[in-house]
């Protein structure tokens, strides 16, 4: 049974469907790769296993009488423990929740149950999402499964460590300054940040709200693209509770043109140089792209080297106010945020200066669209850092950050890897809202690089 480990979502849920294996086959197959792997990664963190077999055997009953409640019926699923999930403890990686069960699903947990989906577990998360390695006091660190001595990246670095090693079908994730698709890049499997509004918030430790309400996205951690599409159209549209959320239909991403697409790309920010194999990934991608017919030049969008200062004041303009109110309301007294307070909160002259900046950075970086169509760029300048190192030069993730202050699509899909044989991503970004032309050219990158390769653990 080990070969449903690594089919796409589709697949897997053909053969459930065709009866050519039972939803109970493919949980136990899921289970055994956890307790096989996650010794190793400590990637998840809690195990639902009596009530996802229930839910199997359910599945199993109602497609032997024709009943198929969704696209992901009898397809287990792991959730990052940042969302609430009811009945299963919900840390979201701080010390005060250590033991909280809730009441009730977050909105898209509760979108992919309602779709069929299987909840086998909890993946590990940094505290309240806000570091770049998933690391924890309750938990502790998740480890790469293509070398363990190296991080996973974070904060959803639980979720990108099990789906690559194949303990999980999928898994949904955040990002607030990359915490998707730099785990993504890490962990060698494929993620899709949306535009801003598209996917809700609702039941998320971080929650959504206050001046940076927009930098946080949710989205889909998968194996392969084509995934990435299911779940999107799944978890997408308002829920009536997040008020920053649109109902936009996303374009079918198999109906785009590649030859009809503008492209820039760069290897360097003008922040922070990238490893050369990191810029030889992108500019082999950009080469595979002209050779389609697409209009290809290596361009750098204008003001994109003030994306890490101005992250950076973003950030601690409220002096750590924010945090501190999470930490208060999930009862933390003990944290593991070094940087929280470390710089005073902003008067309100200089508080007005930083957003009309930001909102100056974000309108001269859309004029960059009226001629392109997609940005290919690193996901990250280097691949996964050993444990105790991601810190070091938050720079490096300015490569990330500048989506999050746009609010534009942002998919990533292996491309390469290192010397060490660490997977490097590909960065694709598209207009506003325009989902399906960026996974369009991550599913060209996938069948034409190589994409997923399932680490050797």
């Amino acid at each position: 049974m080990e070969s449903v480990l690594f089919k796409s979502i589709t697949e897997l849920g053909k053969s459930i469907r065709n009866k050519e294996v039972s939803s109970q086959e493919v949980l136990d197959s899921y289970l055994k790769r956890i307790a096989d792997v996650n010794p190793k990664l400590n990637a998840v963190v809690q195990i639902s296993e009596e009530t996802a077999r229930l839910s199997a055997i359910k599945a199993d009953e109602e497609l032997a009488k024709g009943k198929i409640p969704g696209p992901l019926h009898g397809i287990p699923m792991t959730i990052k423990d940042s969302f609430d999930t009811k009945g299963i403890i919900s840390t979201g990686g701080t010390k005060g929740r250590e033991h909280f069960v809730p009441s009730e699903d977050a909105t898209v947990v509760n979108r992919l149950r309602n779709a069929g989906a299987i909840l086998i577990g909890k993946t590990n998360t940094s505290e309240l999402t806000l570091t770049y390695e998933t690391d924890n006091l309750i938990y502790g660190k998740t480890n790469n499964p293509y070398n363990t001595k190296h991080s996973s990246g974070g904060s959803s670095g639980g979720a990108a460590s099990i789906v690559a090693a194949g303990g999980s079908a999928f898994d949904i994730g955040t990002d607030y300054g990359g915490s998707l698709r730099y785990p993504s890049h890490c962990c060698g499997v494929t993620t899709i940040k949306p535009t801003t509004g598209v996917v809700p918030r609702t039941g998320h430790i971080l929650p959504f709200g206050g001046h940076l309400d927009s930098f946080q996205q949710v989205g889909p951690i998968a194996k392969y693209v084509e995934d990435l599409n299911v779940l999107l159209n799944i978890i997408s549209g308002p829920d009536w509770i997040d008020p920053s959320i649109v109902p936009i239909s996303h374009g079918n991403y198999k109906d785009v043109d590649l030859k009809n697409l503008r492209v820039a790309f760069h290897t360097d920010n003008k922040i922070i140089k990238p490893t050369t194999e990191t810029e030889n990934v992108i500019k082999q991608a950009a080469k595979l792209l002209e050779d389609t017919g697409c209009r290809v030049e290596e361009a750098l969008p204008n003001g994109i080297e003030q994306t890490y200062e101005l992250m950076i004041e973003l950030l601690s303009a409220d002096g750590g106010t924010s945090i501190r109110r999470l930490l208060k309301q999930a009862g933390t007294s003990e944290h593991t945020l070094p940087w929280l307070g470390l710089a005073p909160p902003v008067e309100s002259e200089k508080l007005d200066a930083i957003i009309m900046k930001w909102y100056h950075f974000r309108s001269i970086m859309l004029s960059f669209f009226k001629d392109y169509d997609v940005i290919l760029s690193p996901v990250n300048a280097y691949p996964a850092k050993e444990h105790g190192t991601t810190g070091n030069s938050l720079a490096t993730f300015s490569y990330s950050m500048t989506y999050n202050m746009t609010g534009w699509p942002s998919a990533v899909v292996r491309g390469g890897e290192s010397s060490e044989h660490l997977p490097i991503g590909i960065q694709i970004v598209a207009q506003p809202f325009r989902e399906d032309v960026a996974l369009a050219v991550a599913e060209f990158f996938e069948s034409s690089i190589g994409g997923y390769k399932p680490p050797l653990i």
